[in-house]
């Protein structure tokens, strides 16, 4: 019979690329890693590793196998923690977050969480998209909250929730009779997420195809950085309005109706990367994906 021991030690020995990480992981020797790969092997009838010019590699048949590994070790981990009160779910969880959640609903999770994971301690990391996807793909965060979803066959992607996008800008800010043509618009710096963001890219090809062809985008991942800019007439945002109850009810923003294709939304994702560790991370999706439904049924009625 194959010991799930050493299909975990082939998992590990796989996904850090080296027997010596390996052992340090499941904390144990290097002998007693390269122990275990040959009882496997032996077992299978296979040969799953090969040395390579930067330690070992899987062959053929050895990646064929990870696959298997990988369910068999994430199957295990499910029964345990499904034969657990929720109670006890403890440890420590990395989750990076895009600014717009913790704007909206982000304390109503940590505050659910609390609440039925005491022994759980949260690391909250704020990021750009693009840095929590490759924190997440160096497994430096357990769960990410970004706009996605991601596709790489490593992770898993649970739908949060989407945001419309919208023209903002203060009322001080002499633009013209609405709609407002897009030139005229641009003929103010356009303020926005950062300039590796899908709407910067989606705003710029827009204004490029208008015709403006060197046109003056202030990119920012700080969005009290981009509203307060937009209050200080520096500039036309693009951004969700979902945080701005307080400014557009207080008229010190309005939203603009300019003639323009419309603005795609902003599509957020719970992405982790699947494996024997990832039931945490699965738990909290599927909690956070209960929060963000009804907060973004509610933004919408309030927008």
């Amino acid at each position: 019979m194959i010991d799930l021991r050493n299909i975990e030690t082939f998992f590990w020995a796989s996904t850090l690329g080296s027997f010596r990480a390996a052992a340090e992981k499941l904390n144990t020797t290097q002998p007693t890693i390269s122990q275990r790969i040959a009882a496997l092997e032996r077992d299978l009838a296979v040969s799953l590793f090969k040395r390579g010019a930067y330690g070992v590699e899987l062959t053929a048949k050895g990646q064929e196998m990870l696959s298997y590994a990988e369910r068999m070790l994430q199957v295990r981990r499910e029964m345990v923690q499904a034969a657990r009160e929720q109670q006890v779910m403890s440890g420590t969880m990395r989750i990076g977050v895009a600014e717009t959640i913790v704007q909206t609903w982000l304390p109503s999770l940590i505050e659910r969480i609390h609440g039925l994971y005491p022994g759980l301690v949260l690391e909250i990391e704020v990021d750009t998209t693009q840095v929590l996807r490759a924190h997440l793909m160096e497994r430096q965060i357990h769960l990410a909250f970004l706009i996605g979803p991601i596709l790489d066959s490593r992770t898993e992607n649970l739908p949060l929730c989407s945001y419309p996008l919208a023209w903002v800008a203060s009322p001080q800010l002499s633009i013209g009779r609405e709609p407002v043509p897009l030139k005229d618009v641009a003929a103010r710096p356009i303020i926005t997420y950062p300039s590796t963001s899908s709407p910067y890219l989606t705003v710029r090809e827009m204004l490029v195809r208008a015709g403006i062809e060197a046109p003056r985008m202030y990119g920012s991942a700080s969005l009290s950085m981009i509203v307060r800019m937009t209050l200080d007439c520096i500039g036309v945002a693009v951004i969700t309005p979902v945080f701005l109850d307080k400014e557009l009810t207080s008229g010190a923003l309005r939203l603009l109706n300019v003639q323009a294709d419309p603005l795609p939304e902003l599509s957020f994702t719970a992405t982790w990367i699947s494996g024997p560790e990832s039931y945490a991370a699965r738990v909290i999706a599927q909690l956070a994906q209960s929060i963000a439904a009804p907060a973004r049924a509610a933004s919408t009625l309030g927008v």
